[in-house]
């Protein structure tokens, strides 16, 4: 252990610099440096911290990142070859191979969390609560518009003139995403790493930091926005802007607080935005029974007057604004970029 992680020890534990100064240290870096000098060692001391470690531009975390788009992409050109029965299994294949794909892409490089720092009930509710999302995405907007016109009478195929349409462009848009988010959390933990190691003070490393946060969010919301582009020119679709943009900023906030030791707050956001957009077309149906036409009501008024993409952009939007605001709490503190991560 060196100073740096002495330092970010010491404001998980609530230390600040007004505290440090009742111990006649200036911030709380010099306390760090002052507990580190006490502390005896065997070894040779070190008069100067060691920047703290961040991941490397490996070629393997590339290829992974990468892997997810590829296969959604192949998946996307066999269903639009086939045609029949065959579409179901290819379908289902398809989604198994890009689902190990993420995972994978999630275990190696920046959007990793790191081995055991995920609880196993926290880290199945966020997976879950994920695939909801990414399903809705792929299904939701088709499902409100068949049940507004008095459907759903069949599943989806996936065929352009079924009245339960399937948003394909979002979604490889999505998968695609999977390269720059971790390039965008890459340079967030090695900008948050030289921020830590040339700061002075908590509140000097929290003003460098905030920027950097806002500066990598933006840099994926401009990425996914042209990527929604590309394929929904590719694919003669509709890019839907509102709720892969949403979805997307909601997805990136809730991984890079996961990674940096900040679990709790994903997957009750995450599964607040699910459930959200789980009751719009419950709620349709539910209007159907004698009786109960108030229910359907508020979903109603508000695809009349938004559309059908204001209920995911609504949901996830909101989502999204309430893990930035917590990221711009957490993840600008000098404890989340330790390597031992904050205590919640």
């Amino acid at each position: 252990m060196d100073p740096l992680e002495i330092a970010a020890g010491l404001e998980a534990l609530g230390i600040t610099d007004r505290t440090a100064a009742r111990f006649r240290h200036r911030d709380v870096f010099s306390l760090a440096e002052e507990l580190y000098a006490r502390v005896p060692r065997d070894g040779a001391s070190r008069p100067h911290p060691e920047p703290l470690r961040v991941p490397r531009l490996g070629a393997d975390w590339i290829l992974l990142t990468l892997l997810p788009g590829v296969l959604g992409a192949a998946v996307l050109t066999g269903l639009r070859l086939t045609h029949g029965q065959s579409r179901l299994p290819l379908a289902l294949g398809g989604l198994l191979a890009v689902g190990l794909a993420v995972r994978a892409a999630l275990r190696r490089g920046p959007l990793a969390a790191g081995p055991g720092t995920t609880p196993w009930r926290t880290a199945t509710g966020t997976r879950a609560w994920t695939l909801c999302l990414l399903g809705y995405a792929l299904l939701g907007d088709g499902l409100l518009r068949a049940i507004l016109a008095g459907g759903p009478d069949t599943l989806p195929t996936g065929a352009p003139d079924d009245p339960w349409t399937v948003a394909f462009a979002p979604a490889l848009a999505l998968t695609l995403a999977c390269a720059p988010a971790a390039w965008c959390a890459h340079l967030l933990a090695a900008g948050a790493c030289r921020r830590l190691v040339g700061s002075r003070g908590l509140e000097d490393f929290t003003a460098a930091t905030r920027p950097l946060l806002l500066g990598t969010f933006a840099l994926f919301l401009a990425a996914l926005t042209t990527l929604l582009a590309l394929c929904g020119a590719a694919l003669h679709e509709g890019a839907h802007y509102p709720q892969a943009l949403t979805l997307g900023a909601l997805l990136l906030l809730a991984r890079l607080l996961t990674v940096h030791h900040h679990r709790h707050a994903p997957v009750l956001v995450l599964g607040v935005a699910a459930a959200t957009e789980a009751a719009a077309p419950a709620l349709l149906v539910a209007g159907r029974l004698p009786g109960c036409a108030f229910l359907a009501s508020p979903v109603q008024s508000l695809v009349d007057t938004w559309g059908t993409a204001s209920v995911p952009a609504l949901a996830c939007g909101t989502a999204a604004l309430t893990l930035l605001v917590h990221a711009l709490r957490t993840l600008t503190r000098a404890s989340a970029h330790a390597p031992t991560g904050a205590p919640e």
